[in-house]
């Protein structure tokens, strides 16, 4: 028997048909017969701006955890996407500013893909859609969920004057979910909402790329700093071009015309992205956005929840974005709803099965991001002493690794959601720590061009 075959698998409704609604449809087409993707909005053509998405028009970049589960869930795809014009590299191989100067610069083994969100969209879209067993639905709204009562399961969706019936459904509508609503609304507890204010703003500008910027690096990120409050992110992406997103918390906001925008970059704690966007051509104009909070809420947490749905992807955890990290674990949780589907979890245990493990992949990148969000004294959130010795740590690992590959391949790794924190706690890393701050310090390689220092590799120092 086929594993679509088996009873209580014919038919699956995801809802959101951005990254998050994409994998899970692609995953779900093993386990069902056929899976309808129901999107509010119309899908694009081609590669261009969806509405719906107004993340869509800032700084993106897959982080290698999430290239890894593209290249598992779509074989080929990644090349594809490479011959079309994206762009990789390797994460250690760029500007990564902290504590006053760059970490090392290492050939980590750890393969990003750059390129702009609507180019990956749409590669992930045409291949999932091209899918027979996937039904597509663009233009229509969700308006609310369909129980059966006796059973306490979900049966289907209403969406206009439609009934869909299904044998699940997802929410991967993203941070917008009306799924706690749908909850109390059916007589069950909403979930706990934890929150972080960091009152964040951002503006993204397009800018020529030439091969010379940043002596041949691909990126450069500067976060912002307790004191300045500001930072930025630039990525090279398809078309010869570099996107930029310059960031501020508690009103220090870049302003969106190009005279502004580029003496805000002068005040970032590093010169590199000023460096490129004074004196590089500007491509269109620029786009602003806000993000007052990252919210988590706990699904996990939940002593009764209905049979036969899920909530998947923002709609279970939205992050400040300038960490990038949203899409990689929209990915990772892609691979874990495969997991529960594979191992043929009863229907009263699916969703709790789910959940924890959900909640183990949004746990790492909740406390990085977190974590050096509560840095800030205007933040937010829950602090506690272990927050600020990590946070304090963190400085004393980010200065060491100036000048340690090693200890900057350990802090990528846990950057890409491959490795957890507590590996930056393992006794060869904080020994190396403990050296690299009892040292005299000394400028960073990474201060001068690229062309002009050496590429040490120290990923076979931390396998």
């Amino acid at each position: 028997m086929s594993q679509a075959s088996q009873s209580g698998r014919k038919h699956a409704i995801v809802m959101g048909g951005s990254m998050a609604g994409l994998l899970a449809a692609r995953v779900l087409t093993d386990y069902f017969g056929q899976v309808t993707l129901i999107e509010r909005n119309q899908f694009p053509a081609e590669a261009e701006q969806r509405r719906g998405v107004p993340q869509g028009r800032h700084t993106h970049a897959l982080l290698a955890s999430g290239k890894q589960v593209l290249d598992e869930l779509f074989p080929g795809l990644a090349e594809d996407l490479l011959h079309r014009g994206a762009l990789t590299g390797d994460i250690g191989e760029a500007r990564w500013f902290f504590e006053g100067g760059c970490l090392s610069r290492v050939t980590s083994g750890l393969k990003g893909l750059l390129l702009t969100r609507p180019f990956l969209e749409s590669g992930v879209r045409d291949r999932v859609l091209a899918n027979p067993k996937i039904a597509r639905r663009d233009n229509l709204q969700v308006e609310g969920l369909v129980l059966e009562k006796s059973s306490g399961r979900v049966t289907g969706v209403r969406a206009g004057e439609e009934t869909l019936s299904a044998d699940l459904v997802v929410d991967a509508t993203g941070r917008g979910s009306r799924s706690p609503v749908w909850l109390e609304e059916m007589g069950y507890e909403k979930p706990r909402e934890d929150a972080v204010q960091v009152a964040l703003a951002y503006t993204t500008r397009f800018f020529r790329r030439l091969p010379t910027d940043l002596g041949g690096d691909m990126a450069a990120i500067i976060p912002p700093t307790p004191e300045g409050k500001r930072g930025g992110v630039m990525i090279a992406q398809e078309g010869d071009r570099w996107t930029c997103t310059l960031i501020g918390h508690f009103g220090n906001h870049a302003p969106e015309e190009l005279a502004g925008y580029v003496e805000y970059a002068k005040t970032l704690p590093g010169p590199y992205i000023h460096q490129v966007v004074s004196r590089n051509e500007p491509l269109g104009d620029a786009v602003s956005a806000r993000f007052p909070a990252s919210t988590r809420r706990r699904y996990e947490l939940l002593k009764r929840f209905p049979a036969g749905y899920l909530v998947f992807g923002d709609a279970i955890c939205s992050f400040n974005p300038i960490y990038g990290q949203g899409m990689s674990v929209s990915a990772l949780q892609s691979i874990e709803l495969r997991k529960a589907l594979a191992r043929g979890v009863g229907d009263a245990d699916f969703a709790k099965t789910f959940f924890s493990q959900a909640a183990k992949v949004v746990d790492i990148p909740w406390a990085i991001a977190v974590g050096n969000d509560l840095r800030m004294p205007e933040t937010v959130g829950p602090r506690n002493a272990g927050v600020k010795f990590i946070n304090w740590y963190l400085s004393k690992l980010h200065k060491a690794a100036h000048n340690d590959p090693v200890l900057a391949v350990a802090f990528h790794k846990v950057g890409n959601l491959l490795a957890p924190p507590p590996s930056l706690f393992h006794p060869r890393i904080t020994s190396r720590v403990l050296l690299g701050n009892l040292r005299p310090s000394r400028p960073a390689a990474n201060a001068q061009p690229a062309s002009e220092s050496a590429a040490p590799s120290a990923a076979a120092e931390t396998e």
